[in-house]
Formats: structure tokens, sequence, C-alpha cells
């Protein structure tokens, strides 16, 4: 297996995109990658695509073969172009594959994508349709929906851990805060603890701000070997570590419904790929499609012990100037959730932290970086690790 580095990165403006195309804004971002990693179109042997549903939110499958022809792959280089789906893990688990192919040396340039156009129909078709992420026979057609599920999350961890109402409000705070520094979010709008309290309730305790929108938006990155990184830029940024897991997609059959055991598990491979402990990460990028998921994170990561992740938000351990910095980008939260380009995007903005390139928003002295991106209610989970 061969070291993979990262020599270029982009992504979209998230947010409500009426007047721009699914492949509008994938090119935008595909280009603005190229363009980062100073290659040209010729040059890519692959490319893998993170999208959740294409063929409901747009009415358009085969959408890999779609982003091939209209960025030139497909009738100019004929480069292999496959289209990957783990729900909302869709985009972290495109890089995941490419990552895989580029170690195993089978191509050397690839690029690694995921775009979502969420806005083009109603929020209750949109809901359905996030719906199908989980177990639908078992719980869709039950009437569970996500916030439903994640509610049933935060109800146990309150009760069990006493983590409080003012704890999730807390998560909303700091991303909202985080995504005011970053053009690129979707809310750059910094808000009060009161506000989240006194917000829509959507399924209790969860209220509007403690959840993600309906984003558009699209990210891609460009893998090479790291062996020949430096001969396309300076600052490349190398994957230490690549891992997935999987638990069960109905969260009743979960052993502990307050952790991810796909997280969990994951993230220790990931540690061992990459020869580090929790400690040593400097800045990470976690799923936080519900604040509840946030602090459950910050667990399942190794970040505390189980029941501290309230802690954790309370004390300002998870701030930009904190001691593990969580989600400068804004987090799915502020930053916007465009399901398959979420995985992507997390990537990118970790590369652009590593760099020192993150502007308002960036995390001093970080040198190891983590992204956690997670399907459904923790059905599938993808951890990198990434390194200066």
């Amino acid at each position: 297996m061969r070291d993979v580095a990262i020599i270029g990165v982009g992504y979209t403006k998230f947010g409500e995109m009426w007047g721009r195309s699914f492949r509008d804004i994938m090119i935008e971002a595909g280009l603005e990658a190229i363009t980062d990693a100073g290659i040209e179109g010729r040059e890519i042997d692959a490319m893998y695509v993170g999208n959740m549903s294409g063929g409901r939110f747009i009415a358009q499958e085969h959408v890999s073969a779609l982003i091939a022809d209209y960025s030139g792959f497909a009738r100019d280089f004929h480069i292999p172009a496959t289209r990957v789906e783990a729900a909302c893990a869709s985009g972290g688990l495109a890089v995941r594959e490419a990552y895989i192919n580029v170690a195993s040396g089978l191509h050397d340039i690839v690029v690694a994508a995921g775009v979502e156009k969420m806005t083009d129909i109603g929020t209750e078709m949109t809901a359905d349709v996030l719906a199908s992420a989980s177990d639908r026979e078992w719980e869709g057609f039950s009437g569970a929906t996500f916030p439903g599920l994640y509610a049933l999350i935060a109800n146990y961890h309150m009760h069990r851990y006493g983590t409080t109402r003012e704890d999730l409000a807390e998560v909303s705070v700091k991303n909202h805060n985080n995504g005011s520094l970053n053009p690129k979010a979707q809310f750059r709008n910094r808000i009060s603890i009161e506000t989240v309290l006194n917000s829509p309730l959507v399924a209790d305790p969860l209220r509007l701000y403690d959840c993600s929108p309906i984003t558009d938006g699209a990210a891609a990155v460009i893998l090479a070997p790291a062996e020949v990184a430096k001969k396309y830029t300076d600052t490349p940024v190398y994957i230490k570590a690549s891992a997935q897991a999987s638990d069960t997609i109905a969260l009743h059959d979960r052993r502990d419904i307050a952790t991810l055991d796909a997280t969990v598990f994951a993230s220790k491979r990931a540690y061992k790929q990459a020869g580090i402990k929790p400690t040593d990460v400097d800045v990470a990028e976690v799923h936080d499609c519900f604040t509840i998921a946030e602090i459950v994170a910050y667990e399942d990561l190794g970040f505390c012990r189980k029941g501290e992740g309230g802690m954790l938000i309370r004390e300002g351990v998870t701030a930009i100037d904190g001691d593990i910095p969580v989600n400068p980008s804004g987090g799915l939260k502020a930053c916007g959730h465009p399901v398959g380009a979420t995985g992507v995007k997390q990537v990118a903005e970790v590369v652009l932290q590593l760099r020192g390139d993150a502007g308002k928003r960036q995390v001093d002295g970080a040198e190891i970086g983590l992204t956690h991106n997670v399907g459904g209610t923790g059905a599938t989970a993808v951890v990198h690790i990434l390194s200066r």
C-alpha cells in the first residue's frame, strides 16, 4: 500500500441554490479543486462521487456518468467514474474509495467528490427521502423521522448522563459562531442560547436550531501518491488513516442507543492505523446532523469518557480556541448539510486547516486533523485522519 496525499480541495458555497443546477455546482467544486492542485484534466485517472439520492431529489440517476460527461472526463479521457452511496456518509465513503484506489497503486490521480441538490423538492418529500436512510420497514413506515430518532438518542442521553437542554443549545451556538467566520457557510449568523431554546419544537427535546438544514452544495478533493505530491503542491496533506464501520440500521436493535458503535470501531481502527491517540487530534470535523450527534461524537471518538460530552461543550473544550476544536467550518448545523457532499467538505475543511488556509476560522498550529461522517443514525461511519 502506498502513502496517499491530498493535493487540492474545493467546495461551493452551501445553501439554497435555486438558480443553479446539480451539474453546475459539481463542476464548480471540481474546477476549484483542480485549480488548487495545479493539475490538468488529462492527468486525472478516476473519480468517485458521493451522492445519496439524486434519483429522488432531482429525478436523475447515473450521476457519476453525468458528472464525468459535463466535466469533460468522459468524452476526452474516458476515465472510470463511480457513484458511492452510504446515505449521509456517501461523501466520506467516496474519499475512502478514492484513497484505497490510490493506495493500492491502481491509479495515481483520483478525484473524490460529493454533491447533493436537495431544495428542488418540497420539505415533506425531502424528509421522506432522508427517512429512506433509516430502516424503512421498522422505522419509516411507523412514522419515525430522523429528528424523531435522534430525539430518542437525546432523551436517553439526558436521562442516563445528565446532559442538559442547554448543553445541546451550546453546540448550535458554537457552530453558528464558527459558521459566521466561513464565507461558504449556509448560515453566517451568530445566535444565543435563548434563540435555540425558544425556536420551534421539532421532536422533543430537539428544536429547530438543533437540526441541520436542507442544503445544496458540492465538494471535491484530489488525491495522489505521497511520493509525487510535492510535484503539485508545496503543502500536501497526508491521509494517515481511513476507516469504516457498520452497525444495525434500526435504532431499536442497538446495544446502546446513546453510543454509535460504528463510530467507536471506525475511530479505533483509524487511530491504530495512524499510530495516534484521540488526544493527538488538533482539529476535527464531526457529523453534527443534530446537536446531540456532536455530543455523542465527542464520546464515541474518544475525546472524553462516555457521558462527558455535555461537559466538553459546556467548558469550551471544543471551541476554535479550545483544546480540541470541533467543526470550525460551522459543521453540518451552520455550514450546511448537502448529504452526499458533507463528508468530502469535511475533508476539504481539515486540509485547509492543516495548510493554514482557513482564514478567520483558522485553528492555530493544527497539525493532525480528523473527519467523522455518519450515515443515518449510525449504520455507517467513516473516519479519516489527516496530517501535515
